[in-house]
């Protein structure tokens, strides 16, 4: 007999999918969902438009594409679905099969009784214990009527000075939405040392970095925020780390979430520190409760690990999938893979499955390569370089995660998705040096990115390449570490060389590509050669040349293409 009674604990993304997915499966079924704001169904990934401009209207972020907004009226009239707003779920009866609720207006508290019962609660903002992180003008990105209230002094000119506390993607978001539309001269604090730890690998992070500067954000990383003092209002007036002061109008703090998850534990299902646990089917350990969204712990697909996904594309696949268990079709949701992608100005970044610092600590024998590849055909007008990354598993080439950057548009994301489709697979290096990908001039190369990177891969793997890194190329360069043994061969053309051999002396050695093989006894036997060139495609080239006559050398992978995007203070100006 078909579940008759279904209440929905939270109404941002899980909860609304499920309940209206529901009644599209089961008509006669009565379902509700509770919520205890009044706002609800938004789109939270987008609260940093509607802070920059690109949004206009925060009604946009409740409205569905037909320009209905998702309001209480439109569930009930439209869905089918009774939504109880400004009610708080106080406590889960399981013997009884009931909720407590409170209605917020009026204090009046109820039960409801259930046959399932399914539980949305989200996350929340993580916040540091920073002396001044109650002050007024200090906000987390926790809901639609914060992103309102930041707006609002946006567009009164009351704020002239921002700091943005955490290089996560919701930091890097807002300090764009501060800086882009609105001028406001913000800082963006990260207390380890790169932007986006643990998701992007250190090269990836320093171009992001590097284009932010650029676009006029203050960068700070290695740095904490210890305190927020209050200005001569009684508001935020100074953020202070250990290495500066920083003057403020509005405090961000955007250092991380984590799941909404004391219902569940006061009711006795079992929690981890990662979210309500749950099957495959999104079952909690009462299979009359069902979970989804950022509430719940997840399994990366790639490490094996459980974990937390506060993502808004997850929320709305596992609403699906416990609706269909629901009513009856057998649904399973194996996990994440850790597939995102981001904007920063007029660039954007993303990644799919494991960087490779993460894939070493999980004890993967991995190892990675990094192209600079044409994201159209060369001689299409509007061709632009877009770097990417492959990590990969050296013991059975199994392809463990892929990062890109680029300029703003699909190209990025082309290959992120179609990675992530294999990778989620066990796809190899070779699945992906095979891998379709459709062609035209203005959108691809004929071997395209994402198969050029699987083939440089192949040729590290098969000991065919030897690369040095970007790191250990700039921490060289930088004199930071040394090797006497390194010299420089820049096989580009002479006159992008000329102030690379005249800065750098007997450290760089100039041959144009072109003239290598009947050049290459100029090119000294003692030294370890460091071949450079744009993109690291007529390096590897060069490097089997010397190879075959008994040079040892190493390819900078990516070359020049992306130690221009990072930046650096030894570059020639």
């Amino acid at each position: 007999m078909p579940t008759k009674n279904i209440v929905v604990i939270g109404g941002v993304a899980a909860g609304p999918k499920t309940a209206c997915r529901l009644k599209r499966l089961l008509p006669d079924a009565r379902v509700t969902v509770i919520d205890q704001d009044n706002l609800i169904s938004y789109g939270g990934c987008g609260i940093p438009y509607y802070v920059s401009g690109d949004v206009s209207d925060e009604k946009e972020l409740r409205n569905t594409s037909f320009h209905m907004t998702r309001d209480t009226s439109f569930f009930l009239n439209a869905k089918g679905v009774e939504v109880m707003t400004k009610t708080r779920a106080l406590a889960i009866d399981r013997k009884a099969k009931s909720v407590r609720i409170r209605n917020l207006d009026t204090d009046r508290e109820e039960s409801l009784p259930y046959d399932k019962l399914v539980i949305t609660t989200g996350s929340e903002p993580f916040v540091p214990p920073i002396s001044g992180a109650e002050l007024d003008g200090v906000y987390t990105i926790s809901d639609l009527h914060k992103a309102i209230d930041i707006k609002e002094q946006l567009a009164k000119g009351r704020v002239e000075r921002a700091v943005v506390i955490g290089g996560g993607a919701i930091g890097i978001e807002m300090a764009e939405a501060f800086t882009d539309l609105w001028g406001v001269e913000t800082s963006l604090i990260e207390f380890m040392p790169q932007l986006l730890p643990n998701i992007l690998d250190k090269p990836f992070a320093a171009m992001l970095a590097t284009h932010l500067r650029e676009h006029g954000v203050n960068v700070y990383l290695n740095e904490a925020a210890s305190t927020i003092e209050a200005g001569n209002d009684g508001r935020a007036g100074k953020v202070i780390t250990a290495n500066r002061e920083i003057e403020a109008n509005l405090v961000v703090m955007a250092v991380g979430v984590r799941p909404r998850t004391e219902l569940a534990r006061e009711a006795g299902l079992q929690v981890s520190k990662f979210g309500i646990v749950v099957n495959d089917r999104l079952q909690t350990s009462d299979p009359d409760i069902y979970a989804a969204g950022d509430c719940i712990e997840t399994t990366h697909l790639v490490s094996g690990k459980k974990g937390l996904a506060p993502m808004g594309s997850l929320a709305n696949r596992e609403g699906r999938i416990v609706a269909d268990n629901l009513a009856g079709i057998p649904s399973t949701f194996e996990g994440w893979i850790g597939s995102f992608m981001m904007k920063a100005f007029d660039i954007c970044v993303g990644g799919t499955g494991l960087s490779y610092q993460a894939a070493k600590a999980e004890g993967f024998d991995a190892d990675f390569v990094i192209s600079a590849q044409s994201d159209r055909a060369h001689f299409f007008p509007e061709q632009s370089v877009i770097p990417l990354q492959m990590v990969f598993d050296r013991r059975n080439r199994r392809v463990l995660g892929v990062q890109g950057f680029g300029p703003m548009g699909d190209a990025v994301l082309a290959r992120i998705d179609a990675a992530a489709g294999l990778i989620v697979k066990n796809g190899t290096i070779d699945d992906f040096s095979k891998l379709e990908m459709a062609y035209a001039p203005p959108f691809a190369t004929a071997l395209d990115a994402l198969n050029a990177t699987a083939n440089i891969a192949d040729n590290k793997a098969a000991g065919r390449l030897r690369t040095a890194s970007i790191d250990d190329f700039m921490a060289w360069m930088d004199e930071q570490t040394g090797n006497p043994d390194w010299l420089v061969l820049d096989i580009r053309h002479p006159a992008e060389t000329a102030a690379f051999t005249d800065k750098f002396g007997d450290r760089w050695l100039a041959i144009p590509y072109i003239e290598i093989r009947n050049r290459y006894r100029e090119i000294p036997t003692d030294k370890i050669i460091i071949i450079v060139c744009d993109a690291g495609t007529r390096s590897y080239e060069v490097q089997g040349i010397l190879d075959h006559h008994g040079w040892k050398s190493l390819v900078l992978g990516g070359g020049f293409n992306c130690i221009r995007r990072i930046g650096a203070a030894w570059w020639p100006s």
